[in-house]
């Protein structure tokens, strides 16, 4: 690592909504993942217009897709909210994803993106909030038993199940064995954040 490299990982990094400049650097990101962890159960890294029609997708929604910009302009990491399920009843819901660079891990970078993750979340309308956790239930395994879509990709689970519950995010269940990868046997460990009222994307009001 460079010393400019080395100023621009201790600098706060700017987080901010993402453009279409910053879909390959997003891409790169998430491909690490796909290839040598569980974090996702995605197998084949996707290309950048994947990316490109997401965040077009997620913006025509109102909902927020963010990238933390280290000094530089260098991508550190980027953190999204997508509908939970598309049936139009879920649209209150979201599922969080949170993914960073893999020499950016364990700074609290990741933390300061869900944080404005929910916070621009609540400013939508959102009503809940919805977490899934990989868990191989394999002790030791590091990133490869992180998370699959949602929290700080790059921590080992137990540390992601405890950064959702410091964020308020309570445990609703436990999927057992519902994905295979890399010869691992994965569980899912869902978490929800209850984030208000929430309006939804036309400005209905929901009950709470």
């Amino acid at each position: 690592m460079t010393a400019q490299d080395n100023a621009a990982a201790t600098a706060a990094p700017l987080i901010r909504p993402a453009a279409e400049a910053d879909l390959g650097a997003v891409a790169a990101i998430y491909a690490h993942y796909v290839d040598h962890t569980v974090v996702t159960f995605d197998e084949t890294p996707p290309p950048v217009s994947f990316w490109r029609s997401r965040l077009d997708d997620l913006t025509a929604r109102g909902l927020p897709f963010l990238v933390a910009e280290e000094a530089g302009g260098r991508i550190a990491g980027y953190a999204y909210a997508s509908p939970w399920r598309p049936k139009p009843a879920y649209r209150h819901s979201v599922e969080n994803s949170v993914y960073l660079s893999p020499e950016r891990t364990g700074r609290g970078l990741g933390a300061a993106l869900m944080e404005a993750l929910v916070d621009d979340c609540s400013r939508a309308g959102v009503h809940r909030m919805i977490a899934v956790v990989a868990d191989s239930g394999t002790a030791g395994a590091g990133p490869a038993a992180s998370l699959a879509g949602s929290g700080t990709a790059g921590a080992g689970p137990a540390a992601s199940l405890a950064l959702h519950r410091r964020l308020g995010f309570a445990e609703a269940g436990r999927l057992t064995s519902v994905g295979r990868k890399h010869g691992l046997w994965l569980d899912t460990v869902l978490l929800q954040l209850d984030l208000g009222p929430g309006r939804g994307p036309g400005g209905e009001e929901s009950a709470h």
